[in-house]
């Protein structure tokens, strides 16, 4: 197996939000005023180290808040370590809210053609594999119809039918497998396994504890921007849930 994504002690510094009131003088000093790292920024990672290696399906595990979207955004290049080196693949792919780039005046035949294209495929692609997205997201009957009439599920549906054709190094989804019914999930965890093989590696970030027990090969318990556990999945969302205590740190 050869290595996809390397973060060797990565630290990332978010700008705290500040509101000016009072005096429009005072207000004018607070802008100018020399920047304290301490007062003004916080930090969102906190010198995260780990590697992923091809054939891996890794989930991230964590609350809300707990720094597994800007870890994935800084996979995907979005954001520049503040500290530490990001070493990935060539071709990352970060899926972060199913079908963003959708337009609901289009139907959805014209807006597979529009979010294809934005994920790099040609129009050429497209059409050899229309058919196919049409079926696994499971809209025949509708896909001459306007986007706005879809609900939700099926703007998922057909988000993640176009964008799992995709044939990234690196795959990083956030929230994405959840979307749908249950017999969505099921037929999109079947997918994800499919386009797991030698070439690829998938970083996941989902709440849905039973579907990383389905399609990881491996979790990261993330809290406050920190790695806490990292090891097989099961044991890793056992310390998530408490179930078991979290080993010593070393």
């Amino acid at each position: 197996m050869s290595t996809t994504v390397e973060l060797d002690k990565v630290v990332l510094h978010f700008p705290r939000g500040r509101v000016y009131v009072g005096p429009v003088l005072q207000s004018l000093r607070n802008m100018f005023r020399p920047i304290n790292r301490a007062e003004d920024t916080f930090t969102a990672l906190k010198g995260m180290s780990f590697r992923a290696e091809s054939g891996e399906v890794i989930g991230l595990v964590g609350r809300n808040g707990a720094g597994k979207s800007t870890l994935l955004r800084m996979i995907a290049g979005i954001y520049r370590p503040d500290e530490g080196t990001v070493r990935t693949a060539k071709h990352v792919l970060l899926l972060a809210g199913l079908g963003v780039g959708f337009s609901i005046h289009l139907s959805g035949r014209e807006n597979i053609y529009l979010y294809g294209a934005m994920l790099g495929m040609t129009r050429t692609r497209i059409a050899e594999l229309y058919d196919g997205i049409v079926e696994f997201a499971e809209l025949r009957e509708f896909i001459d119809q306007p986007l706005k009439t879809y609900s939700a599920g099926m703007r998922a549906r057909l988000g993640f039918s176009i964008a799992s054709e995709v044939v990234p190094d690196v795959l990083l989804l956030d929230e994405t497998l959840s979307a749908g019914d249950a017999a969505f999930v099921e037929k999109s965890s079947a997918r994800i396994k499919g386009m797991v093989n030698g070439a690829r590696t998938v970083i996941v970030a989902s709440h849905a504890l039973e579907l990383l027990h389905d399609v990881c090969t491996r979790a990261i318990f993330v809290e406050k921007g920190e790695i806490i556990a990292d090891g097989p999945v099961r044991q890793i969302t056992d310390y998530y849930m408490g179930v078991q205590p979290l080993p010593p740190r070393v």
